[in-house]
């Protein structure tokens, strides 16, 4: 093995869409960072849909945004139709999703990964740590070349042992088109870590010029696309439609008939599958009174007839696929382009990782993305982020950034990660979410970017533009509490047109503003200064005064809960000497290993009780370390 003559800050394995968050994150803070990958021409590849953001999803890629990750720029550069979710409903659900062209978010991506200063990008296919004592000092390549590095990110995707599915039929493969990581997966388990098997699997990608779109539905964007980042000023790119088509039972016919041809019935697929978006084999076999289920047809780009039938993926022979989707109305005629495929994967239980997402193992080492058992680029890419940001805070001898499930969607995935483990695909959700209310889309920004600033990553001039905001959110609403109506002829006149009859003079706009039938566009009709108020303001504003009640319940369960969630357990600490616990609880803590009382208190079947026991057993424990007797 022949050793690269430099020693790099980070290296991160895996150019998908875990890695270049990382590889960003670290380079931007000003580390030396190098990022490997098996396909150059791969980086930031829409492996399966063409889209990003979706219900908590969302959530996830505004979070990125604000602490100063890419993503969400890069989606509003290369966007060609743009959605908010659940606009019907409050604030908490609300979600951004966007289509993309495919082919532009990838070499958009890669120009940036390209152009960043402190980051080298080469093609190499990693296949083993190398380790120095407990730690990792590098990686070795299949071409013999060793790279070493303070700290390795490993961001491999569905790549490591990864084995496509079409019919009866399997081979090797990362994705369709892609040679697997091979050995990573094996040195991995040969160190002590547990590993898994998962799969996923993506529907086909079908010619758009043999589709009769005059039998399907159309369905547009919003008149006006709302950016994903704070700093976007407009969506500039064209915007097209997507369609609705639906199976029928003639459809659900031809899989039945099929399913011994299916590697998911046959028994050859071992790894589990994702719950929450399950192929068409599936649907069909877990709702056998369904006599339809609806697909969008997806545009993959602006200069391509390809496109994506989404939630119809399958792993069926070939022959079987098109007889499925031919018998789709609309899709008689359809020409498969590329075969829906199913895939097999390692991964490695993250309840083997810390909060920072460093293995507990082995120092230096962190992993993020789908090797943690998530599915979904977002997902990815926020772990990403923040094994980025931990592994560049690690090489410069600084403390670690943690998220708490308070601050962050991100938070409370890694928690739930780390915490709990999974042995299926994770994916976000809205109700993972205690403080939802807390963790909106709109107001990510104000949660993170002083974060993102204070560690490196965020620009001046992004964070001069977001404390103006800040300031005058919080002047604005200053204002609206304490400005009272004069309640004029015109006013009363307006007043009356919205059914509001008792108002009394004197009320103040932070009063009218709390009715269910006004919004803050209708204090313009009353009020001067609320008129020139811009909209982002005055969304935070409204929202503020709207749902302060509950927003202030959630605040006092975040306090009362804050005690568990900072105190920290030793990472020595040999939790079978501890007295009072049950086997149980001691096996549970021991295997999981948890880093604070909060962690520890969400591990099922480690009780109130147990907590207790563990917080007196903590206190005496640091005592006795401290040497003196008394607790640190």
């Amino acid at each position: 093995m022949i050793t690269y003559d430099y020693l790099y800050d980070v290296i991160v394995v895996g150019a998908g869409h875990a890695g270049c968050e990382a590889a960003l994150a670290a380079a931007r803070m000003g580390c030396s960072t190098l990022l490997l990958t098996i396909n150059l021409d791969a980086i930031a590849v829409m492996s399966c849909n063409p889209a990003i953001g979706g219900l908590a999803k969302g959530h996830l890629v505004r979070e990125i945004d604000a602490l100063g990750g890419e993503m969400a720029r890069n989606i509003d550069a290369t966007g060609i139709q743009f959605r908010v979710l659940n606009t019907r409903k409050g604030p908490a659900v609300r979600a951004s999703r966007a289509q993309a062209d495919k082919q532009l978010y990838r070499l958009r991506m890669k120009k940036i990964m390209e152009n960043q200063e402190n980051l080298q990008i080469k093609q190499g296919e990693v296949t083993a740590l190398y380790l120095e004592g407990s730690a990792v000092g590098g990686v070795d390549t299949r071409s013999g070349l060793r790279y070493l590095g303070k700290t390795v990110i490993i961001t491999t995707g569905t790549f490591m042992r990864g084995l496509i599915h079409i019919g009866l039929n399997n081979y090797p493969g990362g994705r369709a088109g892609d040679l697997p990581s091979l050995g990573l997966s094996d040195q991995l388990r040969s160190l002590g870590f547990e590993v898994g098997r998962l799969k996923t699997g993506t529907p086909a990608r079908l010619d758009s010029r043999t589709i009769d779109f005059s039998k399907l539905e159309p369905q547009y964007g919003d008149a006006r696309p709302v950016p994903f980042s704070f700093s976007t000023q407009q969506i500039t790119m064209p915007q097209v439609p997507c369609h609705i088509a639906y199976t029928n039972p003639r459809s659900h016919d031809i899989i039945r008939s099929s399913l011994d041809r299916s590697p998911l019935y046959a028994g050859v697929i071992e790894g589990i599958g994702p719950r929450y978006c399950p192929s068409i084999e599936d649907k069909v076999m877990r709702f056998p009174d369904k006599e339809r289920h609806q697909t969008f047809i997806e545009p993959e780009g602006l200069d391509t007839v390809e496109v994506y039938p989404s939630g119809m993926s399958t792993s069926l022979p070939i022959d079987v696929q098109i007889a499925f989707y031919r018998s789709i109305e609309g899709l008689e005629r359809v020409e498969i382009m590329r075969p829906a495929y199913a895939i097999e994967y390692d991964y490695i239980d993250p309840v083997q990782l810390h909060a920072t997402l460093e293995t507990k193992a082995v120092a230096n080492l962190y992993h993020a993305g789908q090797i943690n058992g998530t599915s979904g680029y977002e997902e990815a890419a926020g772990q990403g982020l923040i094994a980025g940001i931990n592994a560049a805070l690690r090489s410069q001898g600084k403390e670690p950034f943690v998220l708490s499930r308070e601050e962050a969607y991100i938070g409370v995935m890694i928690d739930d990660l780390v915490t709990l483990g999974t042995k299926e695909p994770y994916r976000m959700f809205t109700s993972r979410a205690e403080y939802r209310l807390l963790l909106r889309e709109d107001n990510a920004d104000l949660r993170l970017t002083q974060k993102g600033y204070d560690i490196g990553l965020v620009t001046e001039s992004v964070h001069g533009e977001f404390v103006r905001k800040r300031e005058h959110i919080k002047s604005e609403y200053s204002r609206v509490t304490t400005t009272r109506l004069s309640v004029d002829d015109d006013q009363q006149q307006f007043l009356s047109s919205k059914g509001i009859n008792d108002l009394q003079k004197g009320t103040t706009l932070e009063q009218l503003l709390k009715r269910p039938e006004i919004t803050y566009a209708d204090l313009a009709m009353l009020d001067n200064v609320s008129r020139e108020t811009p909209p982002a303001v005055q969304e935070q504003v409204e929202i503020q005064v709207k749902y302060k009640g509950y927003i202030d319940r959630q605040l006092e369960q975040i306090e009362r809960a804050a005690k568990l969630e900072h105190s920290k357990i030793p990472p020595e600490m040999d939790f079978v000497a501890i007295n009072g616990l049950t086997t149980e609880v001691r096996e549970k803590l021991k295997k999981h290993r948890p880093d604070t009382l909060g962690q520890a208190s969400r591990i099922p079947g480690v009780t109130p009780a147990a907590i207790s026991v563990l917080s007196v057993a903590i206190k005496a424990w640091v005592g006795r370390k401290s040497g003196n007797g008394t607790y640190e």
